[in-house]
């Protein structure tokens, strides 16, 4: 992180270096010995020296110089990577003597760095206190011992260095927090004061103003002058790359993320290689904005509260894709488990696959936000506090839909049905099409389709025609009373030999055939038997096959089928005198009198 942020001092230090040099066309030996002026001695392992105020604000000051040296006078070397290296040194160096606790962590390098040179354009114009008036570590126990506070402020100025009690910096004198956070508003006040101390002469206009490319620099040159007036601290030239790049920025994540999306949907279900693939298409759109963070940073060279804006919003969107990645990694991993030949990718068992990763990509994103926001100086207490409530008022909103959700899991567990098979629940009988994490969907046999809540289908009972074993028949044969038992013997033979070793008949269901019981006008025979398998229109084929062969049969023996039976009764009615003269409109009388002796 400190190698990708140290970007004014860092990188753009060696690329103004490049710059500077060629303006003033130094050559190579000059340039070379420039920087082995600076580096020769280089300790790069070395701390800076923050065991008293005196130890800090000389190694304060000594660091800022030699890496404004490398800045402004290095030219443009072949010592690149050793010269970057160096200012990463120096950067970290002067970084360790500032109190950033209260800073976010994602600004604490850029602030600590806008710190540093302000802090020394300061004091370079009030003037730099003599180093025996800086009091060493034995003076500033002395003072302690006296009662006095551990902390010390540098003459005719507010800037204060101050002991630290806890924290990674425990016992060291480092700029307190408060002089990191007021010191743009210190060098306001002092900018138009002469200087006093010339070593890192207009620093902070270098730091703010100079383009962190050669190419870029050169475009800035052939702008006009209104060009590189300032607007809210920043000049014409950065506000308009600005603008551009957060257009394009923009502009390279949404197409990134609809690309993505439409070949996604073109490979889900179809190839698990290619599906995987598009994976690159979100991680693209998150790199988009370290793109736009880094151009903004190390080219355009964006400085002061709107760097501070510029870089939160880029962080927080290279957060919120980074969420977009997790889940994506976690749908693609469900859709692959899915993909196996053992899972129905419309059956519950793939739904749950892919709540469950769901879950646990929610789980992980939730750590990463929450992280992420840390980071970004967001409390923890606010983030969690606002999940809270935000996951309460979830809570009560989506009753109904926890309820199925429990519903869809007692399914799961239970398995009573499952894609493709038939079944009866409540009034309807039909084929499950879709078993979500909502509803359960069925084709009724009518053709129209039924959704049922998964918490209803939990509760309620259900009749899975589709797991039938076999299919059972119970027909009941009429014979008439008026046939002889002999006939009657016979005819349940013949039903007999009709069923034996009839087809789709399983030994451990042999068919029955009985005269069972007497009806009111006839002998009842019942036959039953058992098809396997469960094919319905095989049953219904063999079903035809068997009547025809009964009946047949039947017919060969003289054996009648019994007929429905019917009673009709006639009653007597008073008939009205005139009753022969009325008719019905037709020209008909209305009923035809009975005679007297029927």
């Amino acid at each position: 992180m400190l190698s990708s942020c140290c970007v004014v001092i860092g990188v753009t230090a060696v690329t103004n270096t490049q710059l500077l040099a060629q303006d003033i066309h130094i050559d190579d030996a000059k340039e070379h010995a420039a920087i082995q002026e600076v580096i020769e001695d280089w300790q790069p392992l070395e701390p800076a020296d923050t065991s008293s105020p005196r130890a800090t604000a000389m190694s304060f000051k000594t660091d800022c110089e030699e890496a404004y040296k490398l800045a402004t006078k290095g030219g443009r070397s072949k010592q690149t990577e050793e010269t970057a290296a160096a200012a990463k040194v120096y950067v970290k160096r002067f970084l360790s003597c500032m109190d950033l606790s209260q800073t976010p962590e994602f600004m604490r390098i850029d602030t600590g760095i806008e710190a540093t040179v302000c802090i020394k354009e300061v004091l370079d114009r009030v003037g730099w206190p003599a180093p025996e008036v800086i009091p060493d570590l034995a003076e500033m126990d002395r003072r302690i011992d006296e009662g006095q506070l551990p902390i010390w402020r540098f003459p005719n100025c507010e800037i204060a260095i101050a002991r630290m009690d806890d924290g990674p910096h425990k016992g060291q004198y480092i700029f307190t927090a408060h002089t990191v956070a007021s010191a743009k508003e210190y060098f306001d006040i002092v900018e138009q004061l002469p200087y006093k101390h010339h070593e890192t002469e207009d620093f902070y206009e270098w730091y703010r103003s100079a383009p962190g490319a050669v190419w870029l620099d050169r475009l800035v040159r052939s702008l006009p002058s209104w060009a590189r007036n300032r607007i809210w601290g920043q000049s014409v030239w950065q506000w308009t790359g600005i603008c551009i790049t957060l257009i394009l920025a923009t502009c390279a994540m949404a197409v990134a993320y609809l690309v993505g999306r439409i070949r996604a949907g073109e490979f889900r279900g179809a190839s698990s290689v290619r599906y995987l693939i598009t994976l690159q298409f979100p991680i693209m759109a998150m790199c988009v904005p370290l793109v736009a963070e880094w151009f903004l940073s190390d080219i355009l060279v964006i400085g002061g509260p709107v760097r501070s804006v510029l870089k939160f919003a880029c962080d927080f969107a290279f957060l919120i894709a980074m969420l977009v990645v997790i889940i994506s990694v976690g749908n693609r991993i469900a859709e692959l488990l899915i993909m196996s030949p053992s899972i129905h990718p419309r059956g519950i068992d793939a739904q749950f696959i892919r709540f469950g990763m769901r879950i646990l990509s929610l789980f992980a994103a939730t750590v990463v936000f929450l992280e992420g926001g840390k980071r970004l100086g967001i409390p923890l207490t606010t983030l969690l506090a606002g999940a809270g409530v935000g996951g309460l008022a979830v809570a009560l909103a989506a009753q109904d839909t926890l309820k199925n959700l429990f519903g869809s899991m007692m399914i799961v567990l239970d398995k009573p049905y499952r894609v493709g098979e038939r079944i009866l629940v409540k009034k309807y009988d039909g084929v499950v099409e879709d078993i979500g994490l909502r509803s359960t969907r069925i084709r009724a046999l009518n053709g129209h389709v039924v959704t049922i809540p998964n918490e209803e289908m939990a509760r309620c009972d259900i009749e899975n025609v589709g797991r039938r074993q076999h299919i059972r028949r119970i027909q009941d044969i009429a014979i008439p009373f008026d046939t002889k038992p002999a006939k009657v013997e016979e005819a349940i033979n013949i039903v007999r030999e009709a069923l034996n070793d009839h087809e789709g008949m399983n030994a451990e269901f042999p068919p029955r055939v009985f005269q069972n019981e007497f009806n009111r006008d006839s002998y009842n025979i019942r036959m039953i038997y058992w098809y396997h398998p469960p094919d319905y229109w095989a049953f219904l084929a063999h079903s035809e096959k068997l009547n025809g062969e009964i009946a047949r049969n039947f017919e060969e023996a003289g054996i009648r089928f019994a007929l429905p039976a019917t009673e009709n009764y006639l009653t007597r009615a008073t008939i009205p005198p005139d009753a022969e003269h009325r008719d019905n409109g037709a020209g008909e009388p209305n009923f035809v009198p009975v005679p007297e002796g029927e």
